[in-house]
């Protein structure tokens, strides 16, 4: 049994890890600023802002992984940078995995060719870059981080959201750097299923200090 911890444990992505988590018999702890209507049996849930620096102590001390799923839009916009430096400086030199659920723009379009986002962002709508610029640099910071930190970034597919209504599998196939994409040419997940992935992760470590993503 691990102890986990998903920072933004009531949204999309942080709900479906923590109920993942959970059922699998793991220690989980979800944090949001506000109460989860519907929780799930056996978390513990914490009300709280993650610029709180008390709230991250309660929180980070002592967990096998933290999981950060945090959503930069609204008043959280340009601040989950300053979270991500925070957690690295906690985090490194301890044994705790640190997690960062972020977006697809960073992966390439195809193997060795240029990212989404320098393949998209000049056509992109003003209100969406911060969000996106976000990601990609939490993903920055963590390959510029000290060698004692033993992270990983997941990379979603390009649809993933919870206005989609994806119907979850129960399955995901696993992919590094590149844009995942079916026979189909599309390139989605439900949220239920890339929790498999990242709890899988975080059961069998294989991405040390590297990004992956999945797709259905």
């Amino acid at each position: 049994m691990a102890r986990i911890t998903v920072l933004g444990g009531t949204g999309y992505a942080g709900a479906a890890i923590v109920t993942e988590a959970q059922k699998r018999g793991h220690e989980v702890t979800a944090v949001s600023r506000t109460a989860h209507t519907e929780p799930v049996p056996g978390v513990q849930y914490v009300t709280g802002s993650v610029l709180d620096a008390s709230v991250l102590d309660e929180v980070t001390d002592g967990r096998d992984a933290v999981i950060v799923a945090l959503s930069p839009r609204g008043d959280m916009a340009g601040k989950v940078e300053g979270v991500v430096e925070d957690l690295i400086a906690r985090l490194a030199d301890t044994s705790t995995r640190l997690g960062y659920i972020g977006g697809a723009s960073s992966l390439q379009a195809e193997a060795g060719g240029p990212t989404l986002w320098e393949l998209t962002h000049e056509q992109l709508p003003a209100d969406v870059k911060p969000e996106i610029e976000t990601g990609l640099t939490a993903f920055e910071l963590l390959k510029a981080s000290p060698e004692s930190l033993d992270w990983f970034f997941v990379s979603p597919p390009q649809e993933f959201g919870s206005w989609l209504g994806t119907t979850p599998k129960g399955s995901y196939v696993l992919g590094g750097d590149v844009l995942l994409k079916d026979d189909e040419g599309k390139s989605t997940i439900a949220a239920a299923d890339l929790a498999l992935a990242i709890v899988d992760e975080l059961e069998a470590p294989t991405h040390h200090r590297r990004r992956f993503t999945a797709r259905h």
